[in-house]
């Protein structure tokens, strides 16, 4: 497995990491624990060393998950966790709202490190911005943290670019975690720019458009009634019938190249900046190492250009998240 660093921070991790999201929540059911603990294992023996997880998926499962599967191997692993939501710690009940108070931070890291089973947390995100918080006192609660000993870098997710500027003066951000791939390309405009002349990594979450770019999704396909993709907007039907169009594109760059649409995904995005780590998840082993096969795929500069020139051509449908969960992004 090849290696990335995040930004200037010196964090290395393996060049695909593993979302471990939709293990626990999400996707509809969780997964068998057992079975997710190897499968969790498995990635690390094929070379993954960076894994993510939140108190929110769950909440709380993911992370216990994640900890018990992780500690044997802990020295050898990257483990990337979040706070911000108001979740209460000791029933996991949430009110649907944003809380990054600093005594609310803390209370989070501590008890995110007993589910984890570990000391420190290495990537430590802000999962959502609060904006009833200035996010210098939401940077200084981390850095409070960090000379603890509890947490060894700060994260943000789904944050503008302005709030990024001004966190990042209090305490250098290491990463910055946004959903990301040819099915959503915002953070082209702005971000990454931003991001490049900061110093700070990318991990892209959703880096295979929620699963539709792996062309096994079509109008057709029905999900369990808890997958959150029944309220997004892309995954109407009518959206996913208009949108064909960009799995198609992926496909016939696939056959040519003699490997997946997956791998075509993944492997346009390893190939947008040496410091975009993507995050991928599954819960099948198969899958696991044919998203891990990506780091091999070599997208010469003829391949992106058509791809580029292809897609920016589509007009995809559909807003990539309800709009109550819009309204949380990009603050």
């Amino acid at each position: 497995m090849k290696k990335r660093t995040l930004g200037k921070s010196g964090l290395e991790v393996s060049a695909l990491g593993l979302g471990c999201m939709g293990m626990s929540s999400g996707y509809g059911p969780a997964a068998d624990k057992g079975e997710m603990i190897r499968l969790i294992r498995t990635a690390h023996d094929l070379g993954v060393t960076h894994f993510d997880t939140a108190e929110a998926y769950g909440p709380f499962a993911n992370e216990e998950l994640v900890g018990e599967a992780l500690q044997p191997i802990r020295d050898k692993v990257v483990i990337a966790t979040k706070f911000g939501f108001d979740i209460d710690l000791t029933t996991g009940k949430r009110s649907g709202g944003t809380n990054s108070k600093p005594e609310h931070i803390k209370r989070v890291a501590d008890a995110s490190l007993k589910r984890l089973r570990t000391g420190h947390i290495d990537l430590f995100y802000q999962h959502r911005v609060d904006p009833e918080v200035p996010i210098e006192d939401v940077a200084g609660a981390v850095k409070e943290l960090m000379a603890e000993g509890k947490v060894k870098h700060f994260g943000m997710s789904e944050a503008g670019v302005q709030t990024i500027r001004r966190a990042h003066a209090v305490q250098p951000i290491t990463a910055v975690q946004s959903e990301y791939s040819l099915f959503w390309r915002g953070p082209e405009v702005e971000l990454l720019p931003a991001l490049e002349k900061l110093g700070i990594g990318f991990v892209p979450f959703s880096p295979l458009g929620a699963g539709f770019l792996t062309g096994k999704i079509d109008e057709n396909t029905k999900f369990d009634a808890s997958d959150f993709r029944n309220i997004v907007p892309r995954f109407s039907p009518e959206a996913r019938k208009a949108n064909m169009v960009l799995v198609e594109l992926v496909k016939a760059v696939a056959e040519r190249k003699g490997v997946t649409p997956a791998q075509v995904a993944l492997g346009w995005l390893l190939a947008q900046k040496p410091w975009i780590v993507p995050i991928p998840g599954t819960t099948k082993l198969h899958r696991l190492e044919e998203n891990l096969g990506a780091v091999n795929v070599e997208l010469t500069e003829h391949d992106l250009q058509q791809i580029d020139e292809a897609s920016s051509k589509l007009k995809l449908e559909g807003a990539r998240l309800p709009e109550a969960a819009l309204k949380m992004t990009g603050r």
